[in-house]
């Protein structure tokens, strides 16, 4: 039996005017995803708990069936471990943003999804002027970077700035013990990036310069036993971003890097196809997961993330399904999303999201049915952790 995880990180949304007071599940052209959902089961489900906030982090961890309230620490000490980066006891992990503020305002968390190698040269820049024995910054994919502190501030409130797009920043600085050290690095990277080569070509070009760092989700190392130990299960997790490809490393998975994956609409979804198969040569499970929709919710672009939707389904799902068709093999594949991300709200929401379980080989498919967020009338069966656990039972 082989499993097979598909995560549209994100998907989930509210009722959008511009659509026909419809959601973006609704108004999608998702033919693969519905045909799938009519022949398996599908249920709601509640993947992060009222105690924790609705991050990528938390979801993702629920979705791999593991209860976050046991285990989670932060969010960086993940994306560190999708890094390759060692935490010693003493360390905390930060996540820190390339981020374009304007007129007081976080007008861009992404600064224009800024590319990877133009970021590494920033970074390297704040690296220069602003690290020191014990605090370190670590270039990551795009917008998305780490520092390494030895014994860092970790009781601090911060707060990530995607869920405050086009908020003034004011109210939203670090708060608690040692805040004002944040806020000293934060404010001491405006200067190193403001006459950057790199920010100076950005804006000859049009395109939005990174102004400041933001630095938040911070914490100390997490530990959770391994798939194999958990379910039984081996394999690995496909994803562009540091955070999901930590949670991988951290569950004793393997965590390849995908060639061309970027995390937008722009990545490599034939790339992380073959890398899954790949890991189902020698393992049993597979994650897979896009980033797409969630970065066009927290744009507010209702078509761009339809169409990142649409993607998924024609690059990534459809593929998918054929080629487990194709094996004539037992498989149970599982569609699924972390959390919404409304693009009325730019930010993540708790609210419960469709889950599908589909068992094969199916054999051809012509009914759909719908895979949105009002199944069961929109309200949740379970815990998505206890869930996912009952999947890895074989039929």
């Amino acid at each position: 039996m082989k499993y097979i995880v598909i995560v549209g990180d994100g998907m989930g949304d509210y009722p959008i005017p511009a659509l026909d007071n419809r959601t973006i599940l609704q108004a999608a052209d998702m033919p693969s995803m519905r045909k799938l959902a009519a022949a398996g089961r599908i249920d709601m489900v509640q993947t992060v708990p009222e105690a924790l906030p609705p991050g990528s982090d938390v979801a993702n961890l629920s979705l791999l069936g593991y209860n976050p309230l046991d285990a989670y620490t932060g969010r960086a000490p993940i994306e560190a471990a999708g890094a390759g980066i060692p935490l010693q006891a003493d360390d905390v992990a930060m996540r820190c943003n390339l981020v374009h503020i304007s007129n007081g305002n976080m007008t861009d968390y992404s600064a224009g999804h800024i590319p990877t190698d133009e970021a590494h040269a920033l970074i390297a820049s704040i690296q220069e002027k602003l690290g020191r024995d014990g605090l370190r910054f670590h270039g990551g994919v795009s917008y998305r970077h780490l520092i390494v502190w030895k014994n860092g501030p970790v009781d601090v409130s911060t707060q990530p700035p995607h869920d405050i797009a086009d908020q003034p920043i004011a109210s939203y600085q670090p708060k608690g013990p040692r805040a004002t050290e944040l806020q000293a690095l934060m404010d001491a990277s405006r200067a190193i990036l403001a006459d950057h080569p790199v920010n100076l070509a950005r804006i000859a070009r049009g395109e939005r310069p990174a102004t400041q760092i933001w630095l938040w989700g911070q914490g100390r190392a997490l530990h959770i036993p391994s798939y194999r130990e958990k379910f039984g299960l081996s394999g690995g997790i496909i994803s562009a971003v540091d955070l999901v490809r930590g949670l991988g490393v951290l569950a004793g998975l393997n965590a390849p890097r995908i060639p061309g994956a970027t995390g937008f609409i722009d990545t490599n979804f034939e790339g992380k196809v073959e890398a899954a198969f790949r890991e189902l040569e020698s393992g049993n499970f597979v994650y897979i997961h896009i980033e797409a929709p969630d970065e066009c919710g927290h744009m507010g672009d209702a078509l761009k993330k339809k169409l990142a939707v649409e993607l998924l389904d024609q690059r990534v799902v459809a593929p998918v399904w054929k080629r487990l068709e194709a094996q004539g093999e037992p498989y149970r594949l599982i569609l699924a999303m972390d959390h919404r991300t409304p693009v009325a709200l730019r930010g993540h929401s708790r609210e419960p999201v469709p889950i599908a379980v589909i068992d094969g080989p199916t054999g051809p498919l012509t009914r759909e049915a719908a895979f949105d967020e009002f199944i069961n009338g929109g309200v949740a069966t379970d815990m998505v952790h206890t869930w996912i656990a009952r999947q890895y039972a074989r039929p």
